[in-house]
């Protein structure tokens, strides 16, 4: 079985990943990049992973939903909106159908009943710390996907959360209630009655609620990860999830309307199991659309799995003299940069130029600086960086256990013997002159290229004579 699907595997890499893909017509490409990023979507939802956190978050979420909605029906209330928070809810619960406004009657008694003026501090500390935890485990599964090993400190976690809570309510509810005043004006409702126009106003009022779960998916998927994401690429994740979301709610309810036998079998528990499998749609559909958005952004880790992102030693090397001679050179043209555009030079995903980044760093070879987007340079004159010395610390890095090894004589010496081989070889060359060195070699290539093109063109100019 596990031979059958190796092979599948391998052929839908096959079709999926050509060798001529960059020649490709405009919509060819376009659809094979949409196919892959199918594959890998269903690759990794197999794998498990995205599902497992789903059902974490549906865990934490029955934890943390009540003092989520007490901090933003405080916050409501102080606008004298608070009434609001009920319909929403029902509306977000549509997909339970009439279960939904019990589930929802009952979240909001329990809101009424947490007095936040009377908690006190230790009370008030315990209601944020819940709700703060809640979206950090968000941001840990996003993080997940998007590869990002270092989650928001806590100073930055409880400033950035408590921003969102505090004034993400109020804008949502401003946006409901501008649509629905829009929706209700004198204009709009004369615009109905037309009969052309009215067609047009009844589709946009159908695709407003997809333009708006859209438009909050997307801004989850900039704001929750602690990486830079692109406003693209959220917007596509935001767009899949938005309309996969208003789908399976549709689809989830027609469902709900059926389930005699779980009420049978589960009696007065069956609402709270509903409520928990439409959570756990819920964060899969935000996990997966998490997904669409990184691939998206990084269509170099379609075909790497997480198994594959392990580097040799021997290729730690190249990659650590090929990083330290793009930061030298765009350090002596006075050049900026970014981390994709190493990444892209390097021809390797962007977490793992980071990592040949930071090791550079520990070894003191380079160091950040405070501009932007320049953020590392050589950390001393490249004259006095021997590539000898470079490669000899990444040796020492590497060679660390956390067990003793057994001593050979015989094999120390021969190992030393090829440390002091590579030092003869590398001999006293230094950084600037590898730098130099390659600089020279690429506008040799490109003299070297000019010179055929001239001579191309002459010999059609003579052809043609």
């Amino acid at each position: 079985m596990n031979e059958l699907m190796m092979k599948v595997n391998a052929a839908f890499q096959h079709m999926l990943w050509p060798q001529e893909m960059e020649s490709r017509p405009g919509w060819k490409l376009v659809l094979t990049r949409m196919l892959q990023v199918s594959f890998a979507i269903v690759r990794d939802f197999l794998e498990g992973q995205l599902t497992l956190r789903a059902m974490s978050l549906v865990y934490t979420t029955l934890l943390s939903l009540v003092p989520l909605l007490a901090l933003t029906f405080s916050v409501l209330k102080g606008f004298g909106v608070q009434n609001q928070l009920e319909p929403l809810l029902v509306n977000t619960l549509s997909a339970l159908g009439d279960k939904g406004e019990d589930v929802a009657r009952q979240i909001v008694s329990f809101v009424d009943n947490i007095k936040v003026g009377v908690l006190g501090s230790l009370g008030l500390g315990m209601l944020i710390y819940t709700v703060i935890s809640l979206l950090h485990k968000i941001e840990v599964s996003f993080n997940y996907i998007w590869h990002v090993a270092e989650a928001r400190p806590i100073g930055q976690r409880f400033s950035e959360y408590l921003s969102v809570i505090l004034v993400g309510p109020l804008l949502v509810f401003s946006a409901l209630g501008m649509t629905a005043s829009l929706m209700s004006s004198t204009v709009v409702q004369a615009l109905s009655d037309t009969p052309l126009l009215g067609m047009i106003v009844h589709s946009i009022g159908k695709l407003i609620p997809y333009a708006l779960v859209t438009i909050a998916f997307t801004f989850i998927y900039i704001f929750m990860p602690n990486t830079r994401v692109r406003i693209g690429p959220a917007l596509i994740g935001g767009l899949v999830a938005g309309i996969s979301w208003e789908t399976a709610g549709w689809a989830f309810g027609a469902f709900v309307v059926n389930s005699g036998n779980y009420t049978a079998i589960y009696s007065g528990f069956a609402i709270l199991i509903m409520f928990m499998i439409w959570l756990f749609v819920s964060w899969l559909i935000l996990l997966l659309g998490t997904s669409i958005a990184f691939y998206c952004q990084h269509p170099e880790h379609l075909l790497l799995r997480p198994e594959q992102a392990l580097l040799s030693a021997g290729m730690q090397e190249k990659l650590s003299l090929l990083a330290m001679t793009f930061i030298g050179r765009h350090y002596y043209q006075h050049c900026e940069w970014q981390m994709d555009a190493l990444a892209r030079w390097l021809g390797v995903p962007v977490n793992m130029a980071e990592k040949i980044v930071d090791k550079l760093h520990a070894a003191g070879f380079i160091m950040q600086t405070r501009d932007e987007p320049a953020p590392f340079v050589p950390s001393r004159d490249m004259e006095t960086m021997h590539i000898a010395q470079l490669i000899e610390v990444l040796h020492q890095g590497s060679q660390s256990a956390a067990w003793p090894l057994p001593r050979v004589e015989h094999l120390e010496q021969l190992m030393l013997a090829r440390d002091e081989a590579v030092k003869r070889v590398m001999g006293e060359m230094t950084l600037k002159q590898l730098i130099v060195a390659g600089m020279s070699d690429e506008s040799g290539q490109r003299e070297a290229a000019g010179d055929e093109m001239s001579g191309g063109e002459r010999l059609s100019g003579e052809k043609h004579i």
